[in-house]
């Protein structure tokens, strides 16, 4: 089976266990999660859905998410859209169709209203206008890193000054995508976004004078582009509102990007610009004289925000300090979460040997684990065992505070993009000191969050009743862990041979 025709058998599979094309109101994906708008959440079958070989995990939040690993998920996402479009349209009925969109939309509404804040729900916002650019980063961010390498061999000197432009010409005008994307997510057009966020890159910003300073182009980065597309979508709806219709297509875009564009001029670009070299300044100050407390601490608490998918919130702060100084330096440690997940995942395959299962599920999720995507062994493993995924946060700390300690003694880890995590951030790693020394720093992270999630959860993540439960006989799937976990009865399975009874954990 080609590549093509194994992707479109994943979504022809997944289609009917989420309802069919008739209850999908919205398709997308990130970096790891098909991402889909349901109409009726009771058509899901979730355990079929989870069992399927492709299927890493589900997470259910705003919208209905299925892991399906980097990679994958888009060309997978492609399938599904097209398996979507060709299914035929339902026929009417009673209720009406409209009758239906209300009461799919009311439902919606009331799962948002449940499940989510208003502050988490501005932040997914903002993460969504940011996920979409990853792609290049991570291209740009790899093409950026291997230039500088032939730069210090002195390799291929009529090669170098191209890749230089390939790698830069994104990152030149990222303020330009930021500014079209937030438009469109916050309801506006998206051209008039990318229009007036287009001004804080324009080399023309040098001539004007704000608050006393002369403006330099790219000044405010991507917040100064994301508060003017911002300001430029309210000013749009205020003139769709106001503006007779015969005027509209005239006077709206005009006035939507004149107002924006002054107020972005004589105002944004040098609020943003002060706040963006805020950010710069405090990550720079944390590192150096908290380093490796603060290491600990953004290392520890890392797993349950991608947990709560708040983790894509931090982008535009990754975006603004790689603008400035050509790399982030707190994805190096934030990634250290993931380490003391693998590192717990390792301890509870030696510590529960006859739960073929969960080994399995291990077994599969660990490669994904090693690169840097944890959700299969968070949602598969260490969360539904409960004090595992504490541990595993515990190994993620101490990760963190070691990548954290060199940073205070004067040795950065950066990365010149965002996305990846684990050992596939080591094309991108730069810093300070050279490349050796922070792929060592880095390497030497990973090492610490293996070993203390290791050790914390082997030692500390088991008590007697948990290993009682689950250190048993087992051939069902992975969903007897969520299964146990929510207290409900898994699926039979064949009876267990006959053993030994499960001896109480020695903590």
């Amino acid at each position: 089976m080609s590549t093509d025709d194994k992707n479109r058998a994943v979504a022809a599979a997944i289609l009917p266990l989420v309802g069919g094309a008739g209850n999908i109101t919205s398709v997308a994906h990130c970096m790891t999660r098909l991402r889909l708008g349901l109409r009726d959440r009771s058509l899901v079958r979730d355990e079929e859905l989870k069992a399927l070989p492709a299927v890493m995990g589900v997470v259910e939040d705003d919208t209905y998410q299925i892991v399906l690993g980097p990679g994958t998920v888009a060309r997978v996402t492609s399938e599904f859209e097209a398996l979507v479009a060709e299914a035929p349209a339902a026929p009417a009925a009673t209720p009406s169709a409209d009758d239906l969109a209300a009461q799919g939309a009311a439902i919606r509404a009331a799962r948002k209203a449940r499940n989510q804040t208003p502050f988490k729900l501005f932040l997914r916002r903002i993460a969504n206008v940011f996920v979409p650019l990853i792609p290049a980063l991570i291209g740009c961010g790899i093409i950026a890193g291997l230039n500088g390498l032939l730069i210090n061999l002195g390799w291929l000197p009529a090669v170098t000054p191209a890749l230089a432009a390939i790698a830069s010409g994104f990152m030149a005008l990222i303020a330009v995508f930021v500014g079209f994307n937030t438009a469109k997510e916050f309801g506006g057009t998206p051209i008039l976004g990318g229009a007036v966020a287009a001004i804080v890159v324009f080399p023309g910003v040098a001539k004007v004078d704000a608050f006393g300073q002369t403006l330099s182009p790219g000044q405010g980065g991507v917040l100064g582009a994301l508060g003017a597309a911002v300001l430029a979508v309210y000013v749009e709806k205020w003139c769709r509102r106001w503006v007779p219709e015969s005027l509209d297509v005239l006077v709206t875009p005009t006035l939507t990007v004149l107002v924006s564009g002054l107020v972005t001029i004589f105002g944004l670009m040098f609020v943003a610009g002060e706040v963006s070299n805020a950010i710069g300044e405090f990550a720079d100050w944390l590192l150096v004289h908290a380093g490796a407390g603060a290491g600990f601490v953004l290392g520890g608490l890392f797993l349950p925000l991608v947990m709560l998918g708040l983790h894509q919130a931090l982008i535009p702060i990754h975006t603004t300090l790689i603008e400035q100084q050509g790399h982030t330096v707190l994805l190096p440690v934030l990634a250290m979460a993931g380490a003391g997940q693998v590192g717990a995942a390792m301890a509870v395959y030696l510590r529960l040997p006859r739960n073929g299962s969960i080994r399995r599920t291990i077994k599969s999720a660990l490669p994904a684990g090693f690169l840097g995507v944890g959700e299969p062994l968070i949602y598969g493993v260490s969360l539904p065992l409960g004090r595992p995924f504490v541990t595993a946060c515990v190994g993620g700390a101490f990760g963190g505070g070691f990548v954290g300690l060199f940073s205070m003694l004067g040795t950065k880890v950066g990365s010149t993009a965002i996305g990846p995590s684990g050992w596939a951030l080591f094309p991108l790693l730069d810093g300070d000191k050279g490349l050796g020394r922070t792929i060592a720093v880095y390497a030497g992270g990973l090492l610490t969050g293996y070993l203390a999630g290791f050790v914390a959860t082997y030692f500390w993540g088991f008590g007697a009743r948990l290993l009682e439960e689950f250190d048993v006989d087992t051939d069902t799937g992975p969903e007897t862990v969520v299964a146990a976990s929510a207290g409900t009865t898994p699926p039979p399975g064949p009876a267990p041979e006959p053993g030994p009874e499960p001896k109480p954990a020695k903590l």
